[in-house]
């Protein structure tokens, strides 16, 4: 895999990442799920206050060749989205990992967490 993995974020095998701060996590697509998505053109993102499901859809990503649902990797409530992305879908292709996350959430149960992959167990994915 040539994308960029990075260290100190948390990876699901469907290309989701997760950052952690405390309680929350932000959560996004990884390099390589934009890679094979080619040009995203909009986000289909929830609202604020929704409660998720690790394992359910979190949003819908569109990109010039395919619609791709988005996986909630842990469960628990929305706290923020990333309005940028409503004019700049773009910004995911160009930073995945910064300006592209989708949304931050509250954690539920932090034992997911746990189920999670490290940079090296994705990069082996």
């Amino acid at each position: 895999m040539t994308d960029e993995v990075r260290e100190g974020l948390k990876y699901t095998k469907t290309h989701e990442w997760v950052k952690l701060t405390g309680a929350k996590a932000k959560i996004g697509i990884t390099d390589h799920a934009q890679h094979e998505l080619t040009d995203i053109v909009f986000v289909e993102l929830p609202s604020v206050g929704k409660e998720i499901k690790k394992g359910e859809e979190l949003c819908v990503v569109e990109s010039v060749k395919s619609v791709s649902e988005v996986y909630a990797p842990v469960s628990g409530k929305i706290v923020a989205v990333n309005t940028k992305l409503d004019d700049s879908p773009e910004t995911i292709n160009s930073s995945p990992y910064d300006n592209g996350w989708l949304v931050e959430v509250e954690i539920k149960d932090k034992a997911e967490v746990n189920t999670l992959l490290d940079a090296a167990e994705y990069k082996k994915a």
